[in-house]
């Protein structure tokens, strides 16, 4: 399947409370939510997309807000960090505002010769912000974040695993080449697609295994040009012996997943057809979508979801 994986598409993670969420990522974050719809196998709860002006590929936070959720306990076999790239020379920038928000975990550091400024969210996800060349992205501005320190959208992701071997074998099946090692980490780079393009692989033999709770990854999926990509990747990846799903209609993406050795839920999600293609793109994220079989419960399902702004 060499050269159909493109980057990162989208992380999808859990919440418990659906307004703090859309608050930290569309006023503190500054990123713009592009959608507003329902978990479509619970339609109860909220599945809010964050990105950049139009939710390009390799620039979307996604939640399920489940209320009163517990948290996640942070451990192996998991995402256990979500990097954004932010232009070079942000980091005090973020440094300060986020001290000034209250948010907690900050931490200055480098990592193979990039600078990096870790934090928490608010249900003690794990992310961070690296220093990076926009090549091409534009942040979503506003909320006092200029174009100089706005968001670009993902670099990567940051794994905590038991044994990296098998996940690195499959990251290499998937176009992903290995790179340079720090420590327990060892970094995979894809090149040829978007910019969120590195997977980073940390070795924690020891370490207890990860509950899954709030703040929690549920799955991180990766981007493919159209179905017709999909369907090759999915047939290498059953040639090879994985358990991977039929294709799934998500209205702005089809989607495939599979779950890899280290635990970590996969998804391949195609680029088309973009979450424009039922909104205005000055309108993105406002008005409540609702997949079709949903529609005729739309009074219902509005009165259970909670106000977010």
């Amino acid at each position: 399947m060499e050269k159909l994986i493109k980057g990162l598409h989208h992380v999808t993670s859990m919440a418990g409370n659906a307004k703090q969420n859309n608050q930290f990522f569309t006023k503190t974050l500054g990123l713009r939510r592009v959608k507003k719809t329902v978990n479509f196998d619970q339609p109860d709860v909220y599945h809010l997309y964050y990105g950049d002006e139009v939710g390009s590929p390799g620039s979307v936070m996604t939640y399920f807000p489940f209320g009163g959720m517990p948290r996640g306990r942070r451990g192996t076999g998991e995402v256990r960090m979500t990097e954004f790239a932010v232009p070079i020379g942000a980091l005090d920038f973020w440094k300060e505002r986020l001290a000034n928000a209250g948010v907690t975990g900050l931490k200055e550091g480098s990592f193979l010769g990039e600078q990096r400024l870790e934090f928490d969210g608010p249900d003690n996800d794990g992310f961070a912000l690296v220093e990076s060349e926009p090549n091409g992205r534009t942040p979503w501005t506003g909320e006092d974040i200029g174009s100089a320190e706005g968001i670009l959208g993902f670099h990567g992701a940051h794994f905590q695993l038991r044994d990296v071997a098998q996940t690195g074998e499959l990251l290499s099946f998937m176009g992903y080449e290995k790179q340079e090692s720090e420590g327990a980490v060892t970094r995979y780079r894809i090149d040829d697609g978007n910019e969120a393009r590195t997977i980073d692989l940390e070795a924690s033999p020891n370490a207890r295994h990860a509950n899954q709770g709030s703040g929690s990854v549920h799955h991180i999926a990766f981007a493919v040009d159209d179905r017709a990509a999909q369907l090759e990747v999915r047939k290498a990846l059953l040639d090879t012996g994985y358990q991977v799903t039929p294709v799934i209609a998500r209205d702005y993406f089809w989607a495939i997943y599979f779950r890899t050795p280290g635990g970590v839920l996969f998804e391949i999600a195609t680029n088309e057809p973009g979450f424009d293609h039922d909104e205005d793109t000055a309108h993105l994220g406002e008005a409540l979508k609702l997949p079709g079989r949903y529609e005729d419960y739309r009074a219902e399902i509005e009165a259970r979801l909670p106000s977010i702004g």
